[in-house]
């Protein structure tokens, strides 16, 4: 049986660094591998339907769909989560105590659809009563050596206009411009030490690991898509890409607690690995809808009550039909 030759485009982790690496593999599937960074596989996708299969952006991924213009259907594989209480930065001389007092600011982000920014939005209403309407918005270009972002989509009854063309996000904090901005890494004025800004949650590990534990939710970054004609095409291979993709998690998932030969540079990762199991579950990086419900679910209200989607997405519509029951081997 010939194999059917695939363009897939996706970032390096462990998660996916086994398959690109040729450790495991796709059944019935030769893949050629683009690595890049992640703005330029997302720009490139949307735009350009560059790859068979990639990985996305789960919020735009949200928004093309619900407006019937994505050019691709969802694989419930997420090469990507994080907690997002730690992206948010604020300017020491505001008079910003609390997540509340952030009501009427202005407050700088990348792009108002990125995902980060949803989920930091998401946790502010949820947690603490601060919608993403009782914000105002400025966004553009991270730092100088971020891309132009891209705005794909004009919010719902949100204030959100751009920055000049020549300034940067990082540098409107460090100046005073913004009050606050929201970034999925570090501003360099922050690594650097600017004495007039910090983290909003300082402690944010504790706070995060107080979030997962109590609303079951490791937040969802990214999904894989496949180009919505092959998935017609070929219905039958959107499996086989699942589980490819589940084989290279667990081989770097069953390596994480290893003691004789650390797999990571983490000289307490088999520690770190426990704790983790403890608070959030022992397949806490799971694929699948339906292990993943609660927390598909949240992005879509977020998605809606933010005025990025018209209306409230349900996490059916995201995936293709043969793999909405797919659930992957449990990861012991």
């Amino acid at each position: 049986m010939s194999k059917t030759d695939l363009t897939i485009a996706v970032g390096i982790n462990d998660r996916t660094l086994p398959l690109v690496a040729r450790l495991v593999d796709i059944a019935d599937v030769d893949a050629s591998f683009v690595t890049a960074p992640l703005e330029e596989i997302f720009a490139r996708a949307f735009d350009e339907q560059a790859f068979d299969v990639t990985e996305l952006s789960f919020s735009n991924f949200m928004y093309l769909t619900a407006m019937e213009e994505s050019p691709y259907v969802g694989l419930p594989v997420f090469p990507s989560r994080s907690f997002r209480h730690s992206a948010i930065y604020i300017r020491t001389d505001r008079d910003i105590k609390s997540p509340r007092d952030l009501a009427g600011r202005l407050v700088g982000v990348r792009e108002y659809s990125m995902t980060a920014a949803l989920v930091a939005r998401g946790v502010l209403e949820d947690e603490y009563g601060v919608r993403a309407q009782d914000i105002r918005w400025r966004y553009g270009r991270a730092d100088h050596k971020d891309s132009l972002p891209i705005a794909r989509m004009l919010p719902r009854d949100v204030e959100l206009e751009p920055i000049d063309a020549d300034r940067t996000l990082s540098d409107m904090l460090r100046d005073g411009e913004i009050d606050a901005m929201v970034a999925y890494k570090p501003p360099p004025l922050f690594v650097e030490g600017h004495p007039q800004v910090r983290r909003l949650f300082e402690d944010y590990a504790a706070v995060e690991m107080d979030y997962g534990r109590r609303t079951g939710i490791f937040p969802i970054m990214h999904l894989m898509g496949v180009r919505r004609e092959l998935a017609l095409e070929k219905p039958d291979l959107l499996a086989k890409i699942c589980a490819g993709f589940d084989a290279s998690r667990r081989y770097s998932f069953e390596r994480l607690a290893e003691s004789q030969a650390l797999s990571t540079m983490l000289p307490w990762g088999a520690k770190d690995v426990g704790a983790a199991k403890a608070l959030l579950g022992e397949n806490f990086w799971g694929y699948g809808l339906p292990p993943n419900r609660l927390a598909i679910e949240a992005l879509c209200r977020y998605s809606f009550a933010q005025g990025i989607t018209p209306r409230l997405v349900a996490p059916e519509e995201l995936f293709a039909e043969q793999v909405l029951d797919w659930v992957p081997e449990a990861t012991g």
